[in-house]
């Protein structure tokens, strides 16, 4: 048996199709390691082997520790690699992406550089969080008007559901105490979200900063993801958390949405959202056209050309 130093690595057709593998791997408190072709995950219960050709984008949690090797067996792979927060609440730092492709980054490029198509992106995107509403025709000033009076709504009616008095939304930057309980837990709950939004991107290869409602930031598409969950899920568990008293709201939030995001599948969701937010009209998110190993060359006519070629002779390399 070769040693791993010795070891052939395999190619991208010899791997396992993107849309075949486990989307998220979520580890945490354990030390990863490497046995052939495979991680080890070792902790005081034993030794788990996971397959790496079959991880999708690997989820490192609180107490984790990986060696260089298992980094090498996951590029080799082709595995994203994420260091998150507590089930993906917090995002940290983030290697290479799931996607040879760049299907997706460039499909984001083209719809986020061109107005039309951007207003087009933040109507679909107030669907997704209204669904009886239709924002067809709506410019954005409507939108954002439209939201803010969705979101007031909102809170009021969460408020109410657990019976707290609701004084508006105050929130200062880097003075998490500054709120009330109800004020502290939209805000831990909308980190939450920020951070799985973050990590979601990153293993999709698309590109952060570039969003279709907020604008201006590193982060401006991942907060444009996470307020698509904001009335849905963040602000509903944010308004029951405070409801149980003052006392520790922001941990117990963010420990309540952990526990949603992972019982109700959000990471795989958040994929499926953003894919069919992106991609043209009549794609399929998971048909797999985003994870092809392909590499062209673009022409002066808006079209790719065969890449491996040599275009001054007309002989291929």
């Amino acid at each position: 048996m070769p040693t791993v130093s010795t070891r052939r690595t395999s190619s991208p057709r010899q791997l396992t199709r993107v849309g075949d593998r486990l989307s998220f791997v979520y580890l945490e408190r354990c030390t990863v390691h490497r046995d052939a072709n495979a991680i080890t995950a070792e902790d005081g219960e034993g030794v788990t082997h996971i397959p790496s050709a079959t991880i999708g984008t690997l989820l490192l949690g609180p107490g984790t520790r990986i060696t260089h090797q298992a980094m090498s067996v996951l590029g080799e792979s082709g595995a994203g690699v994420v260091w998150v927060g507590e089930h993906g609440v917090r995002f940290y730092a983030g290697g290479r992406s799931l996607s040879r492709s760049a299907t997706l980054v460039e499909a984001q490029a083209e719809r986020w550089a061109n107005r039309r198509q951007r207003l087009d992106v933040a109507r679909a995107m107030y669907r997704m969080r209204f669904p009886d509403e239709d924002p067809a025709g709506c410019t954005r000033q409507q939108l954002l008007g439209m939201e803010g009076t969705r979101v007031k709504d909102c809170y009021r009616r969460e408020a109410a559901r657990v019976g707290l008095t609701w004084r508006g939304r105050h929130y200062v930057p880097g003075d998490f105490s500054s709120g009330d309980a109800a004020n502290q837990g939209v805000t831990a709950a909308a980190q939450c979200l920020y951070g799985i939004a973050q990590a979601v991107i990153a293993a999709l290869g698309c590109a952060p900063g570039l969003g279709f409602v907020h604008s201006g930031h590193e982060l401006a598409f991942a907060l444009d993801v996470a307020d698509l969950y904001k009335t849905e899920l963040g602000i509903p568990i944010a308004f029951d958390a405070a409801a149980e008293g003052p006392e520790d709201v922001g941990a117990r939030t963010r420990r309540a949405v952990r526990d949603q995001v992972n019982a109700g599948g959000l990471l795989d969701r958040c994929v499926s959202d953003i894919k069919h937010l992106l991609l043209p009209d009549g794609a399929s998110p998971g048909t797999g056209a985003e994870d092809t190993d392909r590499v062209t060359l673009q022409s002066d006519r808006g079209t790719d050309v065969e890449s491996g070629r040599n275009y001054a002779h007309g002989v291929i390399w």
